[in-house]
């Protein structure tokens, strides 16, 4: 299969102070035109590249020329401004299986049973909402079992601090403690690092819709300077906010009943924390639609999908997105539930280019997908999707 090749448009970059993130890694908010930038692994303290080449500007499935340039290590303080070429970023189409056994459900320590939210930790295993088996699994890189890090290892659910019921995103702190949205529990858990138990730090168990109730949570996203939680509370059509330490919550997004006008959500089921424009991606399940909603506005825009909530398999249409993450430079990947895709988005573009997966069909080889629910990148921007229906963890790599 031809690698799956994207053109990534002309900008100016400025950079900014190279951090790590909670979750796995941090880039700067925008990043110098060259054939490699430098970012730091706090999981091996070193300075590691990422490539970036050009395509042409007319043919994004055709690679012409690197670039010859050489970019300098990032410092504090420093500022570059370079007027770019346009780059690309491509990925092998067919996928390689990391976690669980392609096709086969189970509670075993190799398996996996529709597995749904990613993450890294800081040494850069993978973390995996394990949601039918009720845990959270630990896979270290290239192991071939997991670890149960949340949860009972043999699958059982419950409402205890020591269960989890249906887990479905999580994030992780500075130290690599855990946030689970505990989906059939109505509730968001915190786990510390190494602990059997965790603690409930939104919602109260019970399905409701007041501001210390959810309904429902799926996706979690986190500031990691505030400590600040959002919440993507799907039965109540909003989002909710948490300040760090605090069981009541603020509406942020939505809560105006279900719908596809601008001041609606229609079951959001994930957001995502921009912290360049803080805002919120929020991946509008039943809108067919990706939309960005800055805080303290009282409407979003539209990011990807259709603006009426019309679904379809077009270049321009979603069906049921359930995922999404954004990558250094901004553009937009969404996960294409019903059409069995991983869709990129340039920056402020709305025609999506398929990088995983084919259109409308599913299946269990390498370069097929069957509903995926999750994608997340690793220091070198290499692919990581939640298969569900696949019951396993597919990587595309990154050349």
């Amino acid at each position: 299969m031809s690698p799956r090749i994207v053109k990534v448009s002309s900008r100016r970059y400025h950079s900014h102070r190279l951090r790590l993130s909670s979750s796995h890694y941090t880039l700067p908010r925008e990043i110098p035109s060259s054939n490699s930038i430098r970012i730091s692994s706090r999981s091996s303290n070193r300075i590691r590249p990422i490539d970036h080449r050009l395509i042409d500007s007319t043919n994004a499935a055709k690679c012409i020329n690197n670039i010859n340039e050489k970019s300098t290590v990032i410092r504090e303080g420093n500022t570059y401004e370079h007027a770019t070429a346009p780059l690309f970023l491509r990925w092998n189409s067919t996928g390689i299986t990391v976690a669980g056994i392609s096709g086969v459900s189970g509670p075993a320590a190799n398996q996996l049973n529709h597995p749904w939210g990613l993450g890294f930790d800081s040494s850069y295993a993978l973390y995996i909402a394990d949601r039918i088996n009720n845990r959270v699994q630990k896979w270290d890189i290239n192991a071939s079992t997991g670890t149960t890090v949340a949860g009972q290892a043999n699958a059982t659910g419950g409402s205890t601090l020591y269960h989890l019921n249906q887990p479905t995103f999580i994030q992780f702190d500075s130290s690599d403690n855990i946030y689970v949205t505990d989906v059939g529990n109505h509730r968001v858990q915190f786990w510390h690092y190494g602990a059997r138990s965790g603690s409930t730090i939104c919602g109260t168990g019970i399905a409701g819709n007041s501001t210390n109730q959810l309904n429902q949570p799926f996706g979690i996203a986190r500031d990691p300077i505030t400590k600040t939680l959002y919440v993507a509370d799907y039965e109540n059509h909003r989002i909710m906010q948490y300040q760090w330490g605090q069981l009541s919550g603020t509406v942020v997004a939505g809560g105006n009943g279900p719908g596809t006008n601008r001041t609606q959500l229609y079951r959001p089921v994930t957001v995502h924390f921009d912290s360049s424009s803080n805002s919120l991606i929020i991946v509008n399940y039943d809108a067919h639609n990706v939309v960005r909603w800055i805080l303290g506005a009282s409407s979003w825009t539209l990011v990807a999908g259709s603006i009426n909530g019309t679904s379809g398999n077009s270049s321009t249409l979603l069906s049921n997105p359930i995922g999404v993450m954004l990558d250094p430079m901004k553009n937009v990947y969404v996960i294409d539930r019903n059409n069995h895709r991983v869709q990129l988005f340039l920056t402020d573009q709305l025609n999506g280019i398929t990088i995983a997966g084919v259109t409308g069909l599913n299946g269990s080889n390498a370069t097929l997908l069957y509903y995926p629910y999750a994608v997340i990148f690793d220091a070198e921007l290499n692919l990581y999707v939640a298969d569900r229906y696949n019951h396993r963890v597919q990587k595309f790599l990154r050349y």
